[in-house]
């Protein structure tokens, strides 16, 4: 059977720890239906409310109480890594129990190389944790440093660098636990953004787009397949307009074209596409699948989703 990378999308996780460890018990039943069916499976997860809400709440505690200590934001990166694996890796092995597959689930912190000179950390531009006030967010930008932008009219967020995942520093354990046949989750939300400096790791305060680095990932283990899993059933054209429509199969000379006509949004699926069609081009026989994660069986039989290949 083939060896699949599952990106998932947020919807799959909760906004606050108890609403994700009710929600993560039916995000394990489809990845567990590929694993019954024989598949080697690999997932990473999103982390985008979850290490905004861990990075407030020690500003907020330290605003209260100094000994409470402002933690970096590398640190809340791999916390947050943390606690959402161990969600999932929870409720995948109890999924995995009660149908009588055999089958060990274990979270890998990782740490994903990037490039100190990426241009990304001259224009940060991922929004992190919760929404202020025009006031708030000056008063942030001139205590912090943050660099605060309005997030379509929903208010402040602060924005940090994304940069390009480069490598990925555990990708050994990472391959053996793959290879054993166990079910590993990695790079979660994008990986933990890493500089090597004189041949020493270092920390760095940016978020990596969870499908790129789970796109990096998936070239690295020679995964067959990059499933890049959202809140629709398939891309769709034209989206919002009397012309919209379902693309159920595209090339990629295809998705080209539809990526220069601009048919994806930058902050939502254009980033999803652009992972897909890195991961096809990779190498011949690839091909990546882009579709929800009820749906994922399905798709990866070819009844539905949106299947990129060369």
């Amino acid at each position: 059977m083939s060896k699949i990378m599952i990106a998932l999308g947020g919807n799959a996780l909760g906004n606050t720890p108890q609403e994700q460890l009710s929600l993560v018990k039916e995000t394990a039943k489809p990845i567990v239906d590929l694993i019954e069916d024989g598949h080697h499976v690999v997932i990473a997860h999103g982390n985008g409310p979850q290490v905004g809400m861990i990075n407030l709440a020690f500003e907020v505690g330290n605003k209260t109480n100094d000994k409470i200590p402002l933690v970096q934001f590398p640190e809340c990166g791999s916390m947050s890594q943390g606690y959402i694996g161990y969600h999932l890796q929870m409720a995948l092995r109890n999924e995995l129990i009660t149908r009588g597959v055999q089958k060990n689930v274990a979270s890998i912190v990782t740490q994903v190389l990037v490039d100190g000179d990426d241009p990304a950390f001259e224009n940060p531009t991922k929004p992190i944790g919760g929404f202020y006030t025009k006031e708030e967010a000056k008063e942030l930008a001139k205590t912090k440093g943050y660099t605060m932008v309005e997030d379509s009219g929903r208010g402040y967020r602060r924005v940090v660098p994304s940069p390009k995942p480069l490598g990925i520093v555990e990708i050994e354990v990472i391959r053996d636990l793959v290879e054993k046949g166990h079910v590993v989750i990695a790079v979660g939300g994008g990986g933990i953004p890493t500089v090597e400096e004189n041949g020493q790791l270092k920390g760095v305060s940016a978020v990596i787009d969870k499908d790129l680095a789970s796109e990096k990932l998936a070239e690295l283990l020679d995964c067959d397949t990059l499933f890049i899993l959202t809140a629709v059933e398939t891309i769709l054209l034209d989206f919002g307009k009397p012309t919209q429509r379902q693309l159920r199969k595209a090339n990629l000379k295809e998705m080209e074209e539809y990526v220069n006509e601009g048919h994806f949004a930058p902050g939502s699926m254009l980033p999803k596409v652009i992972s897909a069609m890195e991961f096809v081009r990779s190498n011949n026989g690839r091909t990546a699948i882009i579709t929800s994660l009820e749906n994922a069986k399905e798709a990866i039989n070819g009844k539905t989703g949106t299947l990129i290949s060369n």
